[in-house]
């Protein structure tokens, strides 16, 4: 692509990092917003300041803006700027736990920093394509209510309509989602509303479990990237509820970076998509420790709480069936071995955390 400019919020980020490295090849220019929130949040395990300076060193036509999106005038210059011709908007308070003590700070960066990149670039760039990854917490706790049978290590969904997995037409109403599923809803909507109201080419990547060996895991945030440190490190793993046989599907964050990339070559008007590993890269909290011991030699260390954390989910995994359908050229090429793999180099490198 000539004359082009990219725009990636959360850059530092898992995702934010993974697009900045995969595409910034195709783009002139590629921007990079992230004010290490993220260490504010979740303290010095979720500092992104190591994968900042990497993009800095690495990628050579990649600028740095160390602002905050909650700040309306700063976002609405920098967009006015620097017009990007694509947006990647990956900022985001991620935690549902964290929500419920940080309301505000979790709706302003989630809702209105949201707001803050569509204005902007409806203003400024109304032919920018954008690409927000929303969550699939904004379905709620609905899920659940599909028709489950209990397995040896997993729940399994047991309604022959959902086996497939969650599709995008199923409902994000009447459910609960915590806090944080709720402003990211309210986003999401937004998205899909500037696209369907002011014709602007929009996409909504409703993530599942988002993973790979970038990831600043803590406890309140990122599944795999925690479980495998807390191997590596010998931490006592709290499972919370569901028999620790609850299921997610994991996706890298290099087949989520490589979906943008298709996107952003044939982008359609307000779109969604569920992104996920869908079930071949689906794995449950137990079968996850197995996975990881055998990779590690380290035996897991954990104990149970009986609570489950309120609107989680029990079985969730993506439907890719859309996904496939509108972009038939681009497949998961990362397994879920492949990923847990990288995931365990990298924090046995310690390159993933300061020394």
């Amino acid at each position: 692509m000539a004359a082009t400019t990219l725009l990636v919020t959360g850059s530092a980020g898992l995702i934010g990092s993974e697009v900045v490295t995969a595409l910034a090849r195709d783009f002139e220019l590629v921007y990079g917003v992230d004010n290490n929130q993220r260490k504010i949040f979740f303290g010095i395990d979720g500092d992104t300041g190591w994968r900042r300076l990497e993009l800095e060193q690495t990628i050579s036509n990649y600028r740095h803006e160390d602002i905050d999106i909650r700040d309306r005038q700063a976002m609405l210059s920098l967009i006015e700027r620097i017009r990007p011709t694509h947006i990647v908007h990956c900022a985001a308070q991620p935690s549902h736990d964290l929500a419920a003590r940080l309301p505000f700070d979790d709706f302003d960066v989630n809702a209105l920093g949201t707001l803050h990149i569509l204005e902007g670039a409806r203003r400024f760039c109304p032919e920018a394509i954008i690409v927000y990854l929303s969550t699939n917490k904004v379905y709620g706790d609905a899920p659940n209510r599909i028709a489950l049978r209990e397995a040896p290590t997993r729940w399994e969904i047991a309604d022959p309509a959902y086996v497939d997995g969650i599709p995008e037409t199923f409902s994000i109403d009447q459910s609960l989602h915590s806090l944080f599923g709720a402003s990211k809803v309210a986003a999401d909507v937004l998205v899909q509303e500037y696209g369907r109201y002011f014709g602007m080419r929009t996409c909504c990547l409703r993530g599942g479990c988002l993973t790979g060996p970038n990831h600043s895991g803590v406890e309140l945030h990122g599944f795999l990237s925690y479980l495998v440190k807390a191997n590596i490190e010998g931490r006592t793993y709290t499972v919370v509820g569901y028999k620790g046989k609850q299921v997610r599907d994991n996706i890298h964050a290099y087949d989520v970076a490589e979906f943008i990339r298709h996107f952003f070559a044939a982008p359609r008007i307000a779109e969604v998509y569920n992104i996920g590993g869908g079930f071949g890269n689906s794995i449950s909290i137990l079968e996850a420790f197995e996975k990881v011991a055998a990779l590690t030699g380290r035996k897991m260390i954990w104990k149970y709480t009986d609570q489950p954390r309120i609107g989680d989910h029990i079985c969730y995994y993506s439907n890719l069936s859309k996904m496939m359908q509108h972009f038939p050229n681009w497949r998961i090429r990362r397994s879920l071995d492949d990923t847990l793999q990288e995931i365990v180099d990298r924090w046995k490198s310690h390159t993933a955390k300061p020394v």
